[in-house]
């Protein structure tokens, strides 16, 4: 076999593109999570906190400052050395609701397979003919006593 034929097998099997579907799927919802906070809940946490705070706006300045500056862009292109945490903040906060999204989902699925796994099972009827030869087999066992 050659390996051109190997790699061709190895690509249009069913799981290789359930993975792909997965990816571009698990992208989306991503881009999906990382809108839900930066634009309802980092707003909220915001108002909470008090109002007007920005969290990819926090930063620490690390190194010297001669110009006195005080944006974080205006740091960043100055080649300040800066310790911006309120970046992963956001980040953090971020993965925290897609990690809780997710395990929801997975206790929702297993939740169905059980469900699935608990249908109470009725047993096959019993076979006429099978039936038959239980009574006879009762029959013959009373006569003999």
């Amino acid at each position: 076999m050659s390996i051109i034929q190997e790699f061709k097998e190895f690509a249009v099997k069913g799981n290789m593109i359930d993975l792909a579907v997965g990816v571009i799927i698990g992208g989306a919802f991503g881009k999906i999570v990382d809108s839900l906070v930066k634009d309802i809940i980092m707003p909220i946490i915001s108002v909470i906190t008090g109002g007007g705070v920005d969290f990819t706006q926090k930063f620490i300045v690390l190194g010297d400052n001669p110009n006195n500056l005080q944006s974080l862009d205006a740091l960043q292109k100055a080649g300040v050395n800066v310790l911006t945490y309120g970046n992963f903040l956001t980040i953090f906060i971020n993965f925290i609701i897609l990690a809780w999204i997710v395990f929801l989902m997975v206790k929702l699925l297993n939740k169905l397979r059980r469900s699935k796994e608990e249908a109470p099972v009725e047993p096959a009827p019993t076979p006429e003919d099978v039936q038959l030869l239980r009574e006879i087999r009762d029959a013959l066992k009373n006569k003999t006593n």
